[in-house]
């Protein structure tokens, strides 16, 4: 049927493509945003969010492809800023009961415990921030037994889709590898100077800093498109997140910030890697001459 249509198609061709490219933006897009929320935000929150992401981050710029900032960030910019009491804080959903809470309950004579679903509780980053300890292990923080949005707490459920968008050539592990080594750099920085005293490491398997690192920072349309800018994106991204994250107590989470101002400053540091690539090739015409 596809062959017997193809040549009726065919001058549709072109816009039959970008159709398609479009549309797998736009499921990426709206996979993305449900990611970046903690579990039990109000559905019609998402849909706000998501609305003023489309239209003010997408649209305005001129569609799929012209964007500035990165939308899924934009869309929890939106809802972290708009309603914060339901995106972070002590109002953050945790899993229900443990069984060791259980045991407690049950040791405690004429006491019938009660089994939730699921209890408030401040996320391990917020932990961190304020008390200096996370409150959890590192490995549960690595394997993802810890409270967050949906898609940031599994740090090895992370790297699998890192390794898959590397593998298929998707995302550039120059960006993604230069988010990791600033947010390390900058985090051994404030732990040698004594700001800090728990390991440099915790940034990168805590909070949104890994997921950011792999799905949002590697964006195709935001992030830098020359070899030398991604080196220098990716390094201020990751850098600036751990900056946010140990000088602001007020704000623990930096990494979304950091991502969206980046992409406002991606296009500028092309420019000079462009110009600086151009000035060089200009000096060797000359000394040729």
């Amino acid at each position: 049927m596809i062959k017997k249509l193809w040549p009726y198609l065919r001058p549709y061709k072109k816009w039959f493509i970008l159709g398609i490219i479009c549309s797998a933006a736009e499921a990426v897009f709206e996979l993305l945003i449900p990611l970046v929320m903690p579990v039990d935000v109000p559905l019609w929150m998402v849909a706000v969010a998501t609305a003023f992401a489309v239209i003010i981050g997408k649209e305005v710029f001129g569609g799929t492809g012209m964007n500035v900032f990165n939308p899924a960030l934009l869309a929890r910019a939106f809802a972290f800023f708009a309603y914060t009491p339901s995106m972070s804080g002590a109002t953050v959903w945790i899993a229900g009961m443990t069984e060791d809470m259980k045991n407690v309950a049950a040791n405690i004579p004429g006491y019938v415990p009660q089994v939730v679903d699921g209890f408030s509780g401040a996320t391990a980053l917020e932990n961190l921030s304020t008390t200096g300890q996370m409150g959890y292990s590192a490995m549960d923080a690595f394997l993802g037994f810890i409270p967050g949005c949906i898609g940031e707490t599994s740090t090895l459920a992370i790297l699998l889709g890192a390794a898959i968008l590397l593998f298929t050539g998707v995302a550039s592990w120059r960006t993604m590898v230069s988010v990791f080594v600033g947010g390390l750099a900058m985090g051994y920085f404030f732990q040698a100077i004594g700001v800090t005293t728990y390991p440099a490491w915790y940034h990168l398997i805590i909070g949104g800093f890994a997921f950011g690192a792999v799905f949002m920072a590697t964006d195709p349309v935001t992030s830098a498109q020359t070899n030398t800018g991604k080196y220098i994106v990716g390094l201020l991204t990751g850098a600036l997140a751990v900056l946010i994250r140990v000088v602001n107590p007020a704000y623990p989470e930096g990494m979304m910030l950091s991502i969206l101002f980046m992409n406002a400053l991606a296009p500028l540091v092309d420019y000079y890697v462009v110009e600086a690539n151009i000035s060089r090739r200009k000096k060797r015409v000359k000394l040729a001459k």
